[in-house]
């Protein structure tokens, strides 16, 4: 798996209303896009950081992972990105290591990025995240 750089992180949040004006006006970064992400139920706003994106996703249904995550732990850190040249051969070599997924074939995420999850459960409690650009 060729792993070039953390693509983003992914910060949920009950609010993006409440939560853009903290990175904006106390941090100095400018949201570049907001995005609703419907098959998700969520809807997100970037932040861009040198390389890295910020990822503020809101959920849009009670019944969203990101709200359950939210009513269990609060707001914060939910997942981080890695950006790879390929989803679906990243999966299968870290199934074959032992890893559990979240999704078995790469799927379209935010900012039309392929994308799938591994388990956290298998990746010492974080949610991971592998994307890549399509073709």
């Amino acid at each position: 798996m060729n792993i070039s750089h953390i693509e983003h992180l992914g910060i949920a949040v009950k609010s993006l209303d409440e939560a853009i004006p903290y990175y904006e006006q106390v941090l100095g970064f400018k949201c570049y896009a907001i995005e609703e992400v419907a098959d998700q139920k969520v809807k997100t706003a970037f932040f861009k950081v040198g390389q890295t994106k910020i990822e503020l996703l809101e959920p849009t249904s009670e019944e969203s992972a990101v709200a359950k995550f939210i009513e269990k732990r609060g707001e914060g850190i939910h997942h981080i990105a890695f950006a790879t040249d390929g989803v679906a051969a990243a999966l299968a070599e870290v199934e074959a290591k032992g890893v559990r997924l979240i999704d078995k074939a790469p799927r379209k995420g935010a900012e039309g990025l392929n994308i799938a999850f591994l388990h956290p459960k298998s990746t010492l409690g974080v949610l991971t995240e592998l994307c890549e650009k399509p073709e």
